[in-house]
Parts: structure tokens; sequence; C-alpha cells
């Protein structure tokens, strides 16, 4: 092949408009062309297909190849000129157009765009000479102590922040000696201008790595800090939101393609991350931080130190930052509200904590990271526990509960300390509710693990039982019920073995949901009432009362909704327990012989957990408002919804949906919305379940209307990783059912499918022994015919798939056959050299086509006759071939049908 030949075929692809294949002919013309004059060519012609590529930076490069070849060829010119005017450099852009028109001067699209570029300069210039004196007025406005007008002062700042937000706006006020003045602003220590500082800040710093650098070189991380930790919580959860930003900034690097200044500027961000880390760190321990300052910085800590993926090889901050403040962020764990010397925590502080304990720990690679870890634990809980009175004790003791939620074999190290588990349990006694509040919350998170549940069940329950009747505070009750409640459910869901006297775990439910709708006792105490019920529901008989008890699922499901982040992951425990929605297999009938006849003890199923009854569960937790509450969970961005709370909620889901009736009602409530988030991070069993709703929802119901807007692309992910080969069956099935309807829907969905690399897959599934998941590829391979990628696919040399479409028409199932039958008539009227094709793939294609149009379904004769028509108007020797068959007297036959018109 020739040079020449390449280019005219490039050329017959652009005019095609397939611009990408015709790039490739280009670029193979390039390297077999020596002549100067043609490369040339070949250079504007690739200019032109970079344009419609919208890789400007490219075709302006080829552009220039090919005037640096002949200054007065006007084409690459002009093409130049798009190029740069879309790069912003428009003074170019002019200069090039300017030329073209002094080369050709009758040429009426040249003056045309020379003079819409000229009004667009001046627009440009005009905006830049008018933001110039806004810039100087808005800050006049805000730092003029005279000025009194609220609504004025109102106004400039939100110009201000909104100026920002465009590049040329944040790059003007960066140049004007912006930053200084919003130092102004923060230093005025008033709430309002002091937002309006910080989020003008985040316009300036966000996507712009070397103008983040320059800011946090001129403001000092000692100085965001100090703002983060405020008592103001609006101001301190704006800070908190720049400091996010200017990590991202300075992590990912460039995210915007900016000119000139940004080119210039090549920065190693790592040391000012770390500077940033070292002053969070600081700010956790200090004395004078506010409570929602340490949540901020827990927060911001937990988003931007662990490794987003264990795919990334580099684990050094996390290393780093369990070097320099793991026992900063244990003292947040470890403090207890009320004695001296402890630090200032919410709610949600030391939840908080154990959140981040528990990334850093997961994030560390090797045995020899683990151990410093645990070192690094045992020496802190050592520290509090020698040599400090009672004070000292109880800090160890709020430490190891704070491990024990986090990285749990870190909290099971420390409780085998000398010492520990005895305090603890002397404590349980203690006539100071504070005090033995910190003990009995110990005990009961140490009972989850089961190392200590021997040794609590021992030693712990007749306490927990004198603590249950004998104490006068609802709060310590409460939580000594929670750990009655976890011992007595040490039997999970197997009927035989209760841990309790008849009865007693219904006692100890009634009263959990006697707590839980008492609105007199507050928030943080009734979360301990969901977190007994998490584990009672275990218990069929318990579930049943729960859903007949509306009052306390409402106000479970408003504490879901509520800021107490602790609360998600019992709640969605229970609910999991309630729709039995957590994995169980089937014994095999012969183990469980043979462990009778070794006398094991074999796991029994409650009456009551039998499918009628898990779907009348299903029924009233909906009607009760289950789905809302889920999807307040999903949506706020709580650090409590962790991957494995997001599984549990994924479970939920799924349970459901597993009814078609009850899909409508689930998406109507937001759920669909809720699953796609749910889809897309957390464990990968979560991540399945919630794509196998999703496409439980899109087979049944109305795509369009189940996923409104942009929506609908982006369910098209999940369903496809339900193709994958480690998938079950059912996933594999559900997921090409799901895919069938979203590629009939239109062809930008047919080439979101195409983009997730689905066709090779669904070709796969097209051999599959499985009849239904083979039907299921096929139909889905139908829809996707449409598309022109599919189409040439038939066609590539060496493919079977042609082959294999004919040889389904004629096998037995029916179902097969139509879609097998419909994939051929689609394919033969959008792409007539599949007609020609047919004929050699197969001895047998005449055949098969003669048993469609015979067949007793109208159906299939339709798809027969449809195929038939095409290759008679597609080629002549197709044609003949079918007319010296028996195809005309069956032809004849069927036209005078009047049944089948």
């Amino acid at each position: 092949v020739t040079s020449g030949q390449l280019r005219e075929q490039g050329n017959a692809l652009f005019q095609a408009g397939d611009h990408a294949a015709a790039l490739a002919a280009y670029t193979q013309a390039l390297s077999l062309c020596d002549a100067d004059p043609e490369r040339a060519v070949l250079h504007r012609n690739r200019a032109a297909c970079y344009l419609k590529l919208e890789d400007y930076a490219k075709a302006e490069a080829d552009a220039s190849k090919a005037i640096g070849a002949n200054g007065r060829d006007v084409k690459a010119l002009f093409r130049r000129s798009q190029a740069l005017q879309k790069l912003g450099r428009l003074d170019q852009a002019v200069s090039d157009l300017q030329r073209c028109v002094s080369l050709e001067p009758k040429n009426k699209v040249f003056q045309e765009a020379l003079r819409a570029l000229g009004s667009s300069m001046h627009e440009k210039m005009k905006t830049m000479s008018c933001t110039d004196s806004k810039v100087e007025q808005m800050f006049q406005i805000l730092l003029d102590p005279q000025e009194k007008d609220a609504d004025k002062k109102q106004k400039a700042a939100q110009n201000l922040i909104v100026l920002a937000r465009e590049e040329a706006g944040a790059e003007k006020i960066f140049q004007s000696d912006g930053v200084q003045l919003l130092m102004q602003l923060l230093d005025t220590a008033q709430p309002d201008l002091m937002l309006a500082a910080l989020r003008t800040l985040v316009g300036l710093c966000s996507g712009h790595r070397s103008r983040t650098a320059a800011i946090l070189a001129k403001l000092g991380a000692p100085c965001l800090a100090a703002v983060l930790g405020v008592e103001h919580e609006q101001v301190s959860l704006a800070a908190c939101n720049l400091l996010h930003v200017m990590f991202e900034s300075l992590k990912e690097g460039l995210q915007k393609n900016f000119r000139g200044k940004e080119d210039a500027v090549v920065l190693d961000s790592s040391k000012d991350l770390r500077l940033l880390i070292k002053h969070l760190l600081e700010l956790l321990a200090l004395e004078g931080a506010s409570a929602h300052g340490r949540d901020n910085a827990l927060n911001l800590l937990i988003k931007v130190v662990p490794r987003k993926s264990p795919k990334e090889a580099d684990n050094s901050l996390s290393l780093w930052v369990i070097d320099q403040g793991l026992k900063k962020i244990l003292e947040v764990g470890s403090s207890v509200c009320g004695t001296p010397g402890s630090l200032p925590v919410t709610n949600n502080s030391r939840m908080n904590a154990s959140v981040l304990l528990s990334k850093l720990y997961d994030d560390l690679k090797c045995d020899a990271e683990r151990e410093n870890f645990h070192h690094l634990c045992e020496d802190y809980v050592r520290s509090w526990f020698e040599g400090h009175e009672l004070a000292g004790k109880l800090r160890a003791i709020q430490a190891a509960s704070c491990l024990l939620q986090g990285p749990a074999e870190a909290g099971n190290r420390v409780l085998e300390l000398s010492g520990i588990m005895e305090s603890v349990l002397s404590l349980c006694a203690s006539v100071s509710e504070s005090h033995q509040l910190v003990a009995v919350e110990a005990l009961i998170h140490a009972a989850d693990k089961a190392k200590r549940a021997s040794f609590i069940t021992t030693n712990g329950v007749n306490l927990l039982k004198e603590i249950y009747k004998h104490s006068e505070r609802d709060s310590i009750r409460i939580r000594a019920l929670v750990g009655l409640c976890k011992l007595g459910s040490a039997g999970g869901t197997d009927f035989s073995m209760k841990q309790f006297a008849e009865g007693s775990t219904m006692k100890l439910a009634k009263q959990c949901r006697k707590w839980l709708c008492n609105e007199a006792i507050d928030a943080g105490t009734r979360r301990w009432a969901v977190e007994g019920l998490a584990y009672l529901t275990f218990d069929a008989d318990v579930k049943e009362e729960f859903v007949e008890d509306k009052a306390a699922m409402q106000a479970m499901f408003q504490l879901a909704k509520s800021e107490n982040s602790s609360v998600l992951y019992a709640v969605a425990s229970t609910l999991v327990n309630c729709t039995n929605s957590y994995d169980h297999e089937e014994p095999d009938p012969q183990m469980v012989e043979l462990a009778k006849y070794a006398k094991q003890h074999i796991p029994e199923q409650h009456p009551k957990d039998k499918p009628d009854f898990v779907k009348r569960r299903v029924r009233k937790l909906l009607a009760a408002g289950v789905v809302s509450a889920l999807s307040c969970m999903v949506k706020s961005e709580n650090l409590a919804l962790t991957n494995s709370c997001r599984e549990l909620i994924s479970r939920v889901f799924l349970a459901l949906v597993a009814e078609a009736e009850d899909r409508g009602g689930v998406v109507a409530q937001g759920g669909g919305k809720a699953l796609i988030p749910l889809s897309l991070e957390g464990t990968e069993v979560g991540q399945t379940k919630a794509a196998q709703a999703l496409a439980k929802i899109t087979i049944t119901s109305n795509p369009e209307m189940a996923f409104p807007g942009e929506r609908i692309y982006e369910v098209v992910r999940p369903l496809v990783s339900l193709l994958h080969l480690h998938r079950t069956g059912l996933e594999n099935f559900e997921g090409l059912m799901a895919l069938t309807n979203l590629a009939g829907i239109s062809e930008r969905l047919r080439q979101k499918i195409l983009k997730e690399k689905a066709v090779p897959m669904i070709e796969g599934y097209m051999f599959e022994e499985h009849e239904l998941i083979r039907l299921a590829a096929t139909e889905c391979m139908c829809n996707m015919a449409m598309s022109k990628e599919v189409q040439e696919l038939f066609l590539a040399e060496g493919s079977d798939r042609l082959k294999l479409m004919v040889l389904y028409s004629g096998e037995e199932d029916e179902r097969l056959r139509r879609a097998a039958s419909g994939t051929l008539a689609m394919l033969t009227s959008l792409h007539p050299p599949i007609c020609k094709r047919i004929p050699q793939v197969t001895v047998h294609w005449l055949e098969i086509l003669q048993a469609l149009l015979l067949s007793p379904s109208a159906e299939l004769q339709q798809r027969g006759a449809v195929v038939v028509m095409n290759m008679v108007a597609a080629d002549r020797e197709v044609a003949e071939q079918l007319m010296a068959s028996e195809m005309l007297e069956i032809l004849l036959v069927l036209a005078k049908d009047q049944d089948k018109p």
C-alpha cells in the first residue's frame, strides 16, 4: 500500500465521519512518505482530525508542521487558528486568521471567523478590565471598618466567592495581592468575613497546584490549623473544606491545562502535605481546639492519609502518621468526659478516632508494620494504666474501647495486658456514673470479640445482670442490657443454640424497643437500644415482634437520619437480620447425616425464618419507610459509613427489591439513586449486592424513569461488573437482562456499554451451557447490534460470531431462535455487507432460513422473511442462490396467508 492510497483512504474515512480511523490512516501514510510537499498535506489533514477529536494541542502542532513546509497554506493556517482559539491563545489565533484573509481576501469564511474572534477578544478585554476594578471594590467594602451596611458586605463577599470559581477571576484575585487581603479578612475574627475568605480561597486552590503551594506558603499551615480549631462550627467546616481542596490539589498536581505561570513551576508537594498533616495531628491533642474542630481534623486525616486502593504501592504517608501521630489520635479516643485533663470532644469524636485507626491499620502491608502499631498502642495504654491513679486507668480502658471499635486485633492485644480486664470488671461496680459507663462500654465492645467472650461469659454475665436489675440510671442499664444482648446472641441464627432461658431474649428486646421509643432519653443513649436489637434480632421471634412495632421501627429510622454517626452500623445490622439478607448456604444432606452420626452439633433454622415470614417482614419495613432511612444513611457523608456498613445496606436493598411488585416503591423513595454509589465503592460483596439490586430494578422497571437524566449512564458500570466470571450464574443472568433493556434505549447507552468493554463478555456468555444465560446473552447482543461498531465485529476476519448467530437461528429452543434470528434481521437491515457473508459461514444457512419461514411461530416467520428480503436486495448472486432453491415457493405461499398480514 502506498502513502497516496492511504491518504485517499483517510479522506474517505474523514468524509464518513470516522475521524479516529482517518487519523490512523494519515499517520500510517506519514511513516511511508518522504516527499516534503506530501508530508505537509498529511500533517494538515491530521490537524483536521485532531480538531474533530478535540485534541487541540496536537492539532496546533500538526498545522504548524504544514505551515513550516508552506507558509502560504491557508487551510493549515485556518486550522491552527481554530486550535489556538480553543487553547485560549486568542492573540496568536487572530494573527493566523489575518494572514488567511491577506492570502484570500474574498473568502467569506475567513472574514466571518476574524470578525467573531475580534469581538470575543474585545469582550474578554472588557471583562478583564472590569474584573480588576470589581476585585478592588469588593475588598474595599469588606475591609472598610466604617462600612455598616451588612447587605452590601454580604453581596461583596458572595461576588468574590463566585469570581474565584472562574479561572480568570481566580487568577486576577491571586495577581492583585488577593491572598494578603484574604488573610486580613481571616484576622478580623468575624465569622461572616472569615467564611467569605475561606470560600474564596477554595476557588483559588481548586485544581491548581502552584497557586495552592503559594497560598500555603503565604498563609502558613499553623494559621490554617488554628482556623480549623475555632469554636464557630461553620467556620471550622469551611476551613476543613479548604484544607481538603488543598490536599487534593497538592496530591493530584495539575488537573487543568493552564498556560504560562503554571507550566513554568514544577513542585515537589510531599513536604507541604506532611507539614499540613503534622499540624492537623497537633490540633488533635491541643487543649484550646474546639470539639468539632477536632472532628473535622479527624475527618480530613481519614480522607487524605490512607491509600485509596491496595493497588497503590506507597503507604509511606500512613506509616509516617502512625509514627508521628498515633498517640495523638489515641488521646482523642481515650478522652473521658468530665475527668480532669480530658480534651473537649463530641458524641462522634471517639467513633471518628476508631475509624481513622482502623483505616491506618488496614493500610499496613506486612507483619513488621503491624507489630510496630501494636507496640505503640500497648505503650500508650500502659503509660496511662501504670503510675496514674483511677483517672489514668479510665483513660487506658477508654483507649482499649476505642481500639476494639476500630482495629479489633490491636484492641484484643491491649485487653491481654496485665490487669486491664480485671480493672474493667471491678469498675463496672463503681458508684460513679461516668466511671461505670466507661467500664460497661469496654465490656460490651470486648464481648464482640470471640477471644474475650468466654472470659466475659464466665465473669461478666452475672455482673451485667446485677447492674441491669439494680442500677437506677437508664444510661447504665441500657448499656448493661446491650452487653447481655451480645452474649445472648452468641448462637447467631442457630435456633438450637439459645444462650438464655426461654422468653429472656423477648424481654430484653421489649425493653430495648421501649427505650428506643422514649424521646426523653438523649440520642446518644438511645443508640445503645439499637445496638441491643442488632444482636437480639438474630432470634426470629424478636424480628417478628420488632416489625409489628411500627413506632419502634420509625424511631430507629429517625435515629439513622440524625447526626449521630455511631448508630449507622447497628441500624444496618438490625435490618440485615430482619430481612435475612446475610449469606446462608443450604447444608449438604449427606454432611448433615454424617454430623448426626458423629454426634456433631447441627445448626437449626427457626420456623419463623422461612421465606414467607421474611417476605412479610420486608413488606412491613417498606411500609414503615425503610427506603428513605437507608437513602439518608448513604447520602450523609458520614465517617461511620464504613465499607462494611455499606455492604450491610446493600444486602438490605437487595432483599427489598427481591419481589418485582416492591421495586417501583423502592425507586420512588430514592432507592435507585442510593444504590449507584453503593455499587461503585465499598467491599466487593457490597458492590455486587448493590449492582444486583440495580439489575433487578432495570429488568422490571422503565430504566429511563427509574434512573432519570444522566443517572442512567452511571448504572452501566455496575451492571457490567455482574458479567465477570467470578460472579454467580444468577448475577450473570440478571446483569445480561438489565443490559439488554439499556441497550434497547439509545445509541449513547450502547456506546457507554461498549466503552465499559462489555461486548467480549456478552459474547462469552453466548457459549454458556446454561440455556437461560445463553438466551439472555443472545438477546443482549441483538440490541447491541444496532451499533455500527458491533456490526463491524460480525465481519471481522477469523470471527465465528455470524456463524454462531446463523446456527442459533436453527436451534430447537424457540426463544433462542427468536433472539438469534432477530439479531440477523437487525444486522442484515443495518449493514448490507453481512448479507453476502451469511452463505459463506455455514453450509446449512439455506435450510435454517427455510425452517424459519416454515415455522408455526409468526414471529420467527417475520424475522426469516426480513433476513431473506435484505439478502435478495443486497447481492444478485445471493438472490440467485435463494431463488434457485425452494425459497420462492415458500415465499409465494406465505404471501397469500391472509391471517398473517
